[in-house]
């Protein structure tokens, strides 16, 4: 998720005023609002840590190195997240850590998937799980969920009250490293301490970023963090039942091999595209080539897929560099019952403040979208953005730490918005007049 832009938008900035200068951007990709709209202005934090419109408050309910239950600290790298109803008044927050092999674990504990070369040490990667109080929101335990895994970018949660947590790395056993990592791991909510690791390996070895569950069906889409990724579904071979396999296919558009519009609008924004499914074999990819083999067979090409969420008969999925400004795109895929599933470019970002790398997203109540930008630039300015429907943003929050947005997702209420401050580490609650 994270990786130094600073560069890279200098240049896409300078690119993206030559093409406004020479009238080649086509205009409507995308609505910014005029004014604050909205929820309103945002106002200034005094504790200069996020801002808000007027009527909104937040609760800092975990900061790294803080205590957890099980004798460990909260690692670092919050990323991903889902919230579940534990029934009883309880809700648990199961929390991606997007860590590498040389970082803290903040003591985590076995079983674990992988552990450091010969060692009994975990790899820091995994989940970590928040029990709150319903009602007053208070965390009532915290501890590690899934350990010995790599990059835990985010994931979905699905109808049967899991997590599916994705790695976002494809390192390969070499000595170092006792197991190939580039998978789908999946994490009760209601699991009260480390899992025992299962690999969903049917579910594809690649650069993962997100997933999520159709309730109608139990297919799952899976979105792929590269510049040249394909959007994948999993079809399993018994509905909720993941690890007994399945069929994993990429989406085509016949005469569309790429979304990406970086030399051109050849998807136009708002239009709807129908689509087919691929097969794909060899889904382990030794050779991480899982993508290249799927491009070349005809499957349509997305610019770093990142967050997914599933609304209302329909799901939608940010990509980050998309777009002929290289801003963001967000796409709509509603999945058909009978005749071809179909695509929507919903949004394409022409400037930094209408929307600005969007990574994870969900689905508010209303319909209206959540996104977490997740831009590092010289001077870090990253905002929670409110689409609505109509495909028009809003800022909705500002962090004002060094730092991206990430995890957001509501309360099965709908009354609370939690998500993350990547590093270091914080996972906050978000409460206001939200828009039913």
């Amino acid at each position: 998720m994270i990786s130094d832009r600073r560069v890279f938008l200098r240049a896409t900035g300078s690119a993206f005023a030559a093409l406004v200068a020479s009238g080649c951007l086509r205009s409507g990709l995308a609505a910014a609002a005029d004014g604050p709209g909205g929820y309103g202005p945002l106002l200034p934090d005094p504790n200069g840590l996020i801002d808000l419109p007027r009527g909104f408050r937040y609760r800092v309910l975990s900061n790294l190195g803080d205590a957890m239950s099980d004798g460990g600290t909260v690692p670092d790298h919050a990323d991903g997240m889902g919230c579940f109803d534990l029934g009883n008044g309880k809700l648990a927050l199961v929390r991606n850590h997007e860590l590498m092999p040389d970082k803290d674990s903040g003591g985590a504990v076995g079983p674990a998937y992988d552990t450091v070369g010969r060692s009994l040490v975990p790899l820091p990667g995994g989940t970590t799980t928040l029990v709150l109080d319903a009602e007053t929101l208070a965390v009532e335990q915290q501890y590690r969920s899934l350990s010995g895994t790599i990059r835990n970018c985010a994931g979905g949660i699905t109808p049967w009250g899991s997590w599916l947590t994705c790695e976002e790395n494809v390192s390969r056993a070499d000595g170092r490293l006792n197991r190939d990592h580039g998978y789908v791991f999946e994490v009760p909510a209601s699991a009260t301490g480390p899992i025992d690791p299962v690999p969903l390996e049917a579910m594809g070895r690649f650069n993962h970023e997100a997933a999520c569950v159709d309730p109608a069906t139990g297919v799952v889409y899976e979105t792929e963090d590269r510049e040249d990724g394909l959007l994948y579904r999993f079809i399993p071979n018994v509905k909720g039942k993941l690890a007994e396999g399945g069929k994993l296919q990429a989406l085509a558009i016949d005469g569309l091999p790429d979304t990406r519009n970086w030399n051109g609008v050849s998807f136009e924004p708002q239009g709807w595209q129908g689509v087919r499914w691929i097969d794909l074999d060899n889904v382990e990819a030794p050779d991480d080539d899982l993508r290249k083999r799927g491009a070349a067979a005809g499957a349509t090409i997305f610019a770093r897929g990142e967050g997914i969420w599933m609304g209302e008969g329909e799901l939608y999925f940010c990509c980050t560099s998309g777009g002929a400004a290289k801003l963001g795109q967000i796409f709509r895929l509603r999945p058909q019952a009978s005749g071809p599933d179909r695509l929507q470019l919903f949004y394409e970002s022409t400037s930094i403040e209408q929307f600005n790398f969007g990574d994870n997203l969900t689905v508010a109540p209303g319909g209206h979208l959540v996104v977490c930008e997740d831009q590092y630039t010289e001077q870090v300015s990253n905002h929670l953005r409110w689409i609505t429907p109509e495909g028009v943003a809003y800022p909705l929050a500002l962090s004002r730490i060094d730092t991206e947005w990430a995890g957001a997702c509501f309360s099965p209420d709908g009354k609370v918005l939690f998500v993350n401050l990547y590093r270091p580490a914080k996972t906050v609650a978000i409460t206001g007049p939200w828009i039913a």
